[in-house]
């Protein structure tokens, strides 16, 4: 009777909330899954919200804050979600919820990476978030979907670094775009962007007039890249020009291929 009072109010929740003071925490948790089972996520995370509030420090009030969170994350109100999920963590950090507070947490920042242009900060907070899922709850249902979405991540910093250096080796800015490469070869070596940053070394490199440079990088491309399109392209670049795909000299990529012959990937 009391849930079916608290449902009629519903029609009215936008201009005006309705006093729930006289409701259980229950019925205001049934009330929170009723309006989400409606798609009305933002709705049903102010219920779940009004739990804690009424409530604090009852089992509702901690069921209610993390459904909260995940109704936020739904409502694609990251920020909220993300302190919703944070007051979990910080409440109940040794609750069975924990994970899932923790991945919701890490996902209201992944899932705003395609959002946010050339500003990587949130793309770095992510990273961080989605280890946390990984080290601190690796038996937990969401430790493999934090190992896939982590390596997304990763794989879209190697990618914002490759624009960038792109940008600059388009406008013949050669050592800038060398700076961006290198970052992709010596901190993003397991992307999926390497074999095309050594090829962008290779160019730039042969630009510049720096045959030894532009031989190393094709050296790496031969030894680990050898299937690649990019090793073919590297190939005809240097090999036109007399050149072969031999590391020489003493630079950092000369270094890099020396490690890697002896096993000692960086």
């Amino acid at each position: 009777m009391a849930l079916s009072a608290l449902g009629a109010c519903g029609s009215d929740l936008v201009e005006s909330r309705p006093a729930l003071e006289a409701f259980t925490p229950e019925e205001i948790y049934q009330r929170g899954e009723v309006e989400l089972a409606d798609g009305d996520a933002e709705d049903a995370a102010y219920y779940f919200g009004e739990i804690e509030r009424l409530y604090p420090y009852s089992e509702w009030a901690k069921r209610g804050l993390i459904m909260q969170a995940m109704a936020y994350h739904r409502d694609e109100d990251y920020p909220n979600a993300r302190a919703a999920a944070q007051r979990f963590l910080d409440f109940y950090p040794t609750d069975g919820d924990a994970a899932y507070a923790q991945y919701l947490l890490a996902l209201s920042y992944y899932d705003q990476i395609d959002e946010i242009g050339r500003d990587q900060g949130l793309t770095f907070q992510a990273l961080q978030a989605l280890r946390t899922v990984i080290e601190v709850y690796p038996e937990s249902e969401y430790a493999r979907s934090a190992i896939l979405k982590f390596d997304l991540a990763f794989d879209h910093l190697a990618g914002k670094e490759m624009e960038i250096g792109r940008y600059y080796l388009r406008r013949d800015h050669y050592a800038a775009a060398i700076n961006r490469f290198r970052v992709v070869v010596e901190d993003f070596q397991t992307t999926s962007h390497t074999p095309e940053a050594l090829h962008r070394l290779v160019e730039a490199y042969l630009a510049l007039g720096l045959p030894e440079e532009a031989q190393t990088a094709g050296a790496i491309l031969g030894y680990n890249f050898q299937s690649t399109e990019w090793y073919q392209d590297s190939y005809a670049l240097l090999t036109g020009q007399g050149l072969s795909m031999e590391a020489s000299g003493d630079s950092w990529l000369a270094q890099i291929y020396r490690q890697m012959v002896l096993g000692e990937w960086l």
